[in-house]
């Protein structure tokens, strides 16, 4: 497999250049079906806010007929060509764990990585999925209720957010997924550090109880809309937080905020993530309102 796939645009110095030489910085997205990734201009915009001139490339598996099989070529020429790191998303974020020479404690708590950085060269896993969730969270339902939460999917992003969720101290947490057994190996894994505040269940009978729900599953996304449970398990009183940021205005957003719930956009979940990324991968501390601003102003031309 060729990594050009990690070989950044060349560029010409113009004269309209400082003398100095702001620091350069090179990192990446390894995924598939990526091209609408905002990552890119994200990251771009608040690195110029501290005079570092970031190159951020996305690597997608599917522009170059890859799998997560080439994942060890694609890290191994990242090292060689001096990137800083490389953000990780699907489905990459538990394939990727194996060719790493270190976990963090939150990614090896979470079984997922979505942050790898390369320093002095040693590939190092982290996971700011949780962090970024809980930010954007916080941030947008203050107060939640959250004496029983319902997670409505178990992957690489629902495991992040089911930490985060009981470190903010939900009392109880049902977990549903497409495969059952899935679900039950999160609750396990949960409950062995959180104790025993988790369990796998059925949406309708989670649903009936619930004080908030969290969506986790890739229902909604542009390539992939429609609704993720029958809106009829939605009450007024229920908080509902969404995890899908393209487009913002998910069809469960729309239908929760229809019936008068609280709700909390995936836009938090994004940008709360690339926050800690960024930091990661910089060394830099970002302003997390300003990225928010910026990356609102991109979901709305697109």
């Amino acid at each position: 497999m060729s990594t050009q796939l990690l070989e950044p645009p060349v560029t010409t110095p113009t004269s309209t250049m400082p003398s100095t030489s702001p620091r350069k910085v090179l990192i990446g997205l390894i995924g598939a079906g990526i091209q609408k990734s905002l990552s890119p201009a994200l990251h771009e915009e608040e690195a110029r806010h501290h005079g570092m001139r970031l190159h951020y490339q996305l690597i997608d598996l599917d522009r170059s007929a890859s799998s997560v099989e080439h994942l060890p070529t694609l890290l191994s020429a990242a090292r060689i060509m001096g990137y800083a790191g490389c953000n990780v998303t699907y489905p990459c974020k538990q394939a990727v764990i194996p060719h790493l020479d270190s976990l963090s404690e939150e990614a090896r708590a979470m079984g997922a990585v979505n942050t790898v950085v390369i320093r002095d060269g040693q590939l190092v896993g982290h996971n700011t999925d949780g962090s970024g969730w809980a930010w954007g969270f916080t941030r947008a339902l203050p107060g939640a209720d959250l004496r029983r939460v319902v997670l409505l999917g178990a992957g690489g992003a629902g495991a992040a957010i089911a930490h985060a969720v009981l470190r903010l101290g939900a009392e109880h947490l049902s977990i549903v997924d497409a495969q059952p057994e899935r679900a039950a190996q999160l609750a396990a894994d949960v409950n062995a550090l959180y104790g025993a505040r988790a369990e796998a269940a059925d949406i309708q009978t989670a649903m009936a109880q619930a004080t908030g729900l969290i969506h986790a599953t890739p229902t909604g996304m542009d390539k992939l809309p429609g609704l993720p449970l029958d809106v009829a398990l939605l009450r007024p009183a229920m908080w509902v937080s969404e995890v899908v940021y393209f487009p913002l205005d998910t069809a469960l957003v729309q239908a929760a905020r229809a019936l008068g719930c609280r709700v909390s956009d995936g836009g938090g979940m994004a940008v709360g993530q690339a926050v800690g990324a960024f930091e990661l991968f910089t060394g830099e501390a970002p302003d997390a309102a300003r990225m928010d601003a910026h990356f609102r102003r991109l979901v709305s031309t697109r």
